[in-house]
């Protein structure tokens, strides 16, 4: 359990990285996320290959792990969406709402109990993004599509948590992002239709990003094999001991992380109130308060064994 946790948590760290780098790469969203599942498919057919680790999967599964990589594309979408409408750490933020979600989905989807402490907790981390949209008017239209992430990242979660023990993560990321890329492969042509001026090449020097940013082929392969094909592996690995609630509430570190490289590098803390950090001392709250259940069952009279696998 303890091994799990360190891989997801590692895994989030990774995740911490993506709202920079989503900043960093000049591409709309829909083309950066074009490119990313791109990536990562060829970067995980490549790492299979060599490893000789290909593992057949059964028509059924290919469709959930499609279906899968169909809402993965969408919340990239949303989630980078966030980032040009707002900034990098209000898109961070926002998708700790997906703990409320998977909340509610968890046990419906898998056919498991309603667990109200654990409905708490999400709410908890859902006030900490109410007071962020309430000083920070400004960013409505991102803080929108930052919510249409979680909550797609919410369902991806549950339904990945279904399959979680039948196949190898590596081969898991590969159908999804394989599939992933199929789909918005085929939706592009209306981005091009009615945002023409929409860019298909990435540049090779943004001048839009500070000086050390100056490549986003660069970035894009950074993202795609540390921020992606690493990252993944470790959480879907860990999903098979982990319940998807505590990834997902796990996941709410992700916008710490970020939050603190986006003052590093873009000085977005001169852009947030008070109101914002009380937000997230919310969210943190809802994070150790979880933890605390999970690791200190001795000390902890909330808490609940956690499940390994399906269901």
């Amino acid at each position: 359990m303890r091994k799990a946790l360190i891989q997801m948590h590692l895994a989030v760290l990774l995740w911490g990285f993506t709202g920079v780098l989503g900043r960093a790469i000049s591409l709309d969203a829909p083309m950066l996320v074009w490119y990313r599942m791109l990536f990562t498919a060829v970067f995980m057919a490549g790492i299979l290959t060599w490893r000789k680790q290909w593992t057949p999967v059964s028509r059924k599964d290919t469709l959930q792990l499609s279906l899968v990589g169909f809402l993965m594309m969408l919340h990239w979408v949303a989630f980078y969406g966030a980032i040009k409408f707002a900034n990098a750490t209000i898109a961070l933020v926002c998708l700790s709402t997906a703990s409320v979600f998977t909340s509610l989905l968890d046990p419906f989807v898998n056919k498991g109990k309603y667990d109200y402490k654990e409905v708490l907790l999400g709410l908890l981390a859902l006030a900490g993004v109410y007071c962020i949209y309430s000083f920070q008017v400004t960013f409505g239209l991102g803080i929108l599509f930052g919510v249409i992430a979680a909550i797609l990242s919410s369902v991806f979660t549950v339904l990945n948590k279904r399959i979680a023990n039948k196949y190898p993560a590596r081969t898991m990321v590969f159908y999804e992002m394989a599939s992933g890329w199929i789909f918005i492969t085929l939706l592009l042509p209306l981005q091009f239709i009615n945002f023409p001026q929409t860019r298909f090449w990435p540049h090779t020097t943004n001048l839009m990003s500070p000086a050390w940013v100056g490549n986003d082929w660069l970035w894009l392969v950074i993202l795609s094999l540390c921020c992606t094909v690493w990252s993944q592996s470790l959480a879907l690995t860990a999903l098979k001991k982990l319940t998807s609630f505590t990834v997902t509430l796990s996941v709410n570190l992700e916008p710490v992380y970020g939050m603190v490289l986006a003052f590093l590098l873009y000085n977005e803390n001169k852009d947030l109130s008070g109101g914002f950090f009380a937000g997230v001392g919310l969210i943190l709250l809802s994070v150790v308060l979880q933890m605390f259940r999970l690791l200190k069952p001795q000390l902890s009279p909330g808490f609940i064994k956690e499940k390994g696998g399906i269901d």
